[in-house]
């Protein structure tokens, strides 16, 4: 009995010397290095300004951040491709306008300026809750449409139908039959309006709800409609990015416009070059 507690013993201690062995940390007494310390994570970052499109009263919309360059990772092509929602109030310095949610892309950055492009529309959560009630049939539709510069956009409309102005029952509802008519109407009137334009000029008809009002003006004579409205807006494929474009809608110049001369310039005052040719075809 001794000689086997001897050789149990024996085993543990080899147990033990092997455990220390192999654990480097368990000689060593705790982490290697101890605990990391943590700096303030905000001083690696930069501020970049946003510039709107050119269609939107208001250019400079807001400020984004992102971490310094650091070896591979550069920090303007981490701001491509980042998508910003801003609300249509805040761009056009209206507040009518508040219901409407715009969502823009940088597509690329000069110094300190990001310059966007329109990516998307939404209607806010409240406006749409403020419409929907009882007694009423909702209408919606949606199509994907092919403006002529190339971009793939899915439209999604809806509508309400509305009571005469005589009628004594409390509901409205239209027939199967009239909200198929209703919705083949919108997805035309949709397919057409922004078929025909250029993705600047179908923002352009967006803000004032000028595809919603003509929804409403064509179906009256199938069932009347009341709030016809173009409820969200999606960018599903983009063309090739081209940076002339994206300068042509950025292209009134913001704060970079020159001083205006104090004086006017003199109207025999021509270019050296053509005063040369000029007097070269005089010696002729």
């Amino acid at each position: 009995k001794l000689v086997v507690q001897t050789v149990a013993a024996v085993h543990r201690k080899r147990r033990a010397a092997m455990a220390v062995g192999k654990n480097k940390r368990l000689t060593k007494g705790g982490k290697k290095g101890g605990k990391k310390k943590m700096g303030d994570p905000f001083l690696k970052k930069e501020w970049y300004d946003i510039k709107a499109p050119s269609m939107f009263g208001v250019r400079q919309c807001g400020k984004t951040l992102v971490s310094r360059t650091q070896g591979t990772k550069i920090a303007t092509e981490e701001l491509k491709g980042r998508v910003l929602e801003v609300n249509l109030a805040d761009l056009n310095n209206d507040e009518d306008q508040a219901s409407k949610k715009i969502r823009l892309c940088i597509e690329e950055v000069q110094g300190r300026n990001c310059l966007t492009d329109f990516h998307g529309m939404t209607l806010t959560r409240d406006k749409i809750c403020s419409l929907i009630k009882k007694w009423h049939t909702l209408i919606e539709a949606n199509v994907d449409v092919k403006t002529t510069d190339n971009y793939v956009v899915r439209m999604f409309a809806i509508g309400f139908t509305k009571k005469m102005p005589d009628q004594v029952a409390s509901s409205c509802y239209a027939q199967t039959a009239q909200i198929r008519k209703i919705r083949k109407k919108m997805t035309d009137i949709m397919t057409a309006e922004a078929g025909k334009v250029q993705l600047r000029e179908l923002v352009k008809k967006l803000i004032p709800e000028s595809i919603g009002k003509e929804i409403e003006k064509q179906t009256q004579g199938i069932f009347p409609l009341k709030d016809c409205l173009i409820r969200k807006v999606k960018i599903l494929k983009k063309p090739k990015f081209d940076i002339t474009k994206l300068m042509e809608l950025h292209g009134d110049g913001g704060d970079d416009a020159g001083v205006d001369m104090l004086r006017p310039e003199n109207d025999e005052a021509v270019n050296t070059l053509t005063a040369d040719v000029q007097a070269a075809a005089e010696d002729e």
